[in-house]
């Protein structure tokens, strides 16, 4: 696959990763957390805030990898 191409679709999918996360833990924060206390909320938030990187590692990961030689 080339180069740019590869970085295309990495910025497509970092960019829907983001937003798809912000989503789901908007509407889980919303849902479950509306009569929690101020420390579960900013527990939920510190952690869903760190969470959404173990997946964009992955993707950058993936970007990073070298392009396989042609024979």
């Amino acid at each position: 696959m080339p180069v740019r191409l590869k970085k295309l679709i990495g910025m497509f999918l970092l960019v829907a990763l983001v937003i798809i996360y912000a989503l789901v833990a908007s509407i889980f924060a919303v849902s479950r957390l509306s009569e929690a206390g101020p420390w579960t909320h900013f527990l939920f938030f510190l952690l869903s805030g760190l969470l959404w990187v173990l997946p964009a590692m992955g993707i950058i990961k993936w970007l990073m990898l070298e392009p396989r030689p042609k024979r």
